[in-house]
């Protein structure tokens, strides 16, 4: 017997689209799944994008107001794709309004908020499941299992990378994004998360940093009308950036691990250029987002000069063989929020965690607060535990 969930979209701007392609797709490569999604409702402020999304999608009504979707009585599970500022009051609402939610990172503007929405979800007996989809890629998956199998020895440290030139255009329009009150800290909210998340992911958890930031583009125009993305705005009045551009940071991890993430979102000629690097006593394995199906991997007994060979992920690692027949078949970036959709909606059919969930977000936030302290005091700062 296979029942419907009804779900709603709150926030439809590119990752709304996303999320609700996620739901159209999952049952493609799932289908064994106990629940099937049904579009019941998206919630977008800006006029006519929720109509345009329910006459593409086929959601059954629209609203402008998300609190209308937290009163719905047909909708049990909702995507949470709203920018950052809106995340806490929303997930709160929704979860105690006893509604799943999918909530996409950093899940607020700070910690404080994250640890509510994680409260609020735990309060109501709700499942959460939290964006950090770059963890479910197949071959992030492969890497974890290697290095917890000593494959490659005792990790010694690890560099993690974030470099984008979504923000490079000098004509980019100054967005929420760029607030602090609604964007949070720039760089390290949008990037700088997914990064503390895959350290995590990988290596276990993280108990102290150093940090420095940097704004290299400080002012930008202000947008005439509504914006979708990465908009630009030329001639526009200009107006300060407040967040941040750019971040690196040095990581102690309790295993006694250290670790490098730089993440940057001005970077011209970068698109995208996002992965690790984690050595150990005997190997090392690499991975690049834009090569998303392989793995550089180096293990044996040579030490130096030990070659370092690429593995090509197939449907014996992480969720690829819901997606492709064999090793070498890509899999894309929106294949990883199916992961995750299906992830979720396992969550609230089995009524247990799959995949990220908010305490994975609230220790990403933590990371994420204690880097914005120690870049201004100039010296290391602990990573506050969940307490």
């Amino acid at each position: 017997m296979v029942d419907t969930l009804g779900v709603a979209v709150v926030g439809f701007g590119w990752m709304g689209r996303v999320h609700t392609q996620a739901y159209a797709r999952v049952r493609h490569h799932y289908p064994r799944l106990p629940l099937v999604p049904e579009l019941v409702t998206v919630a977008e402020e800006v006029p006519g994008r929720a109509e345009e999304a329910a006459a593409q999608f086929g959601f059954a009504s629209t609203t402008r107001d998300w609190r209308e979707v937290a009163a719905d009585p047909r909708v049990k599970a909702v995507s949470i794709t709203a920018p950052n500022f809106l995340h806490r009051a929303i997930g709160v609402a929704m979860a105690e309004a006893g509604k799943h939610i999918w909530i996409e990172k950093p899940v607020g503007l700070t910690a404080e908020d994250a640890r509510a929405v994680a409260d609020a979800v735990a309060a109501a007996g709700v499942q959460g499941t939290v964006g950090f989809n770059y963890r479910n890629a197949p071959a992030v998956e492969a890497a974890r299992e290697l290095i917890a199998s000593g494959e490659i020895g005792t990790v010694t440290h690890v560099r993690v990378r974030l470099f984008s030139d979504y923000a490079a255009h000098p004509e980019g329009a100054l967005t929420w994004r760029y607030e602090r009150e609604r964007g949070g800290s720039g760089v390290l909210g949008d990037l700088a998360s997914h990064g503390v998340d895959l350290a995590r992911f990988l290596l276990g958890d993280i108990t102290s940093l150093a940090a420095d930031t940097a704004v290299f583009l400080p002012e930008r125009a202000r947008p005439a009308g509504a914006t979708a993305g990465h908009s630009r705005a030329a001639g526009g009045e200009l107006g300060p950036v407040e967040n941040e551009d750019y971040v690196s940071c040095l990581l102690r991890f309790a295993s006694g691990a250290r670790g490098v993430l730089e993440a940057c979102r001005v970077s011209v000629g970068e698109q995208n250029n996002y992965g690790f690097e984690v050595h150990g006593t005997k190997g090392a394995v690499f991975w690049d987002f834009r090569r998303m199906n392989e793995l550089g991997v180096s293990r044996g007994t040579t030490y130096q000069d030990q070659s370092v060979s690429t593995v090509y992920v197939g449907p014996g690692h992480g969720e690829f063989a819901a997606f492709q027949p064999g090793a070498a078949n890509a899999m894309g970036y929106d294949d990883l929020k199916v992961i995750e959709a299906y992830r979720f909606l396992t969550s609230v059919a089995e009524g247990r965690p799959h995949g990220a969930t908010l305490t994975d977000a609230v220790h990403s936030a933590a990371a994420l607060d204690a880097m914005a302290r120690s870049a201004r005091s100039g010296s290391w700062a602990e990573v506050a535990g969940r307490a």
